[in-house]
């Protein structure tokens, strides 16, 4: 196997079966989501793009990110990431409807459709997610496409900003 095969990783979701999260190309370049039951999602960073080893996609740059839905294509925003948990949130424009997810817990972030919350995510970055989807919410296959693809490409979670502030302040200590 040489290092542009795509190796998946698989869960099983509730409500769509089946769903495969494969990270292909040279340098990673390509993030692939697919199942059965939900829309083909394919989020790749433009070649020559420098690599952020933190992200999975390597780069929260939306100039050097492209987003399709099967075939179509999707505008897709990351925020800068700095101290906030918000600066982390990702925003997707697809077919008219808005998702954001948004890290709203250390290990965890919210995915919402449309101002509407859907479900919570969680990854460490592996490429393997979960999904826990909420009572209630009429979760369509794109909604799970799209979530399984922000959360495999930017991970999930983040440290709320005191724990940031006292992280920062305790390596400036000798």
């Amino acid at each position: 196997m040489n290092d542009t095969t795509p190796i998946p990783a698989a869960v099983e979701d509730d409500h769509h079966g089946e769903i495969l999260v494969q990270l292909a190309g040279e340098h990673g370049e390509t993030l692939v989501v697919s199942g059965e039951r939900i829309p083909r999602v394919v989020l790749t960073r433009a070649p020559g793009t420098a690599v952020d080893d933190h992200i999975a996609i390597g780069t929260r740059d939306p100039r050097h990110l492209t987003l399709t839905v099967d075939g179509r294509e999707a505008t897709i925003t990351p925020a800068k990431g700095r101290l906030s948990r918000r600066s982390y949130r990702v925003d997707v424009t697809c077919a008219g409807t808005s998702y954001r997810l948004v890290p709203d817990s250390i290990p965890s972030s919210r995915l919402t459709r449309n101002g509407k919350r859907l479900g919570d995510f969680s990854s460490d970055g592996d490429r393997r997610v979960l999904a826990e989807w909420r009572s209630g919410a009429a979760v369509e296959p794109l909604d799970a496409a799209i979530g399984y693809a922000l959360a495999a490409a930017f991970g999930t979670g983040g440290q709320p900003m005191w724990m940031m502030a006292v992280d920062a302040v305790s390596e400036l200590l000798p």
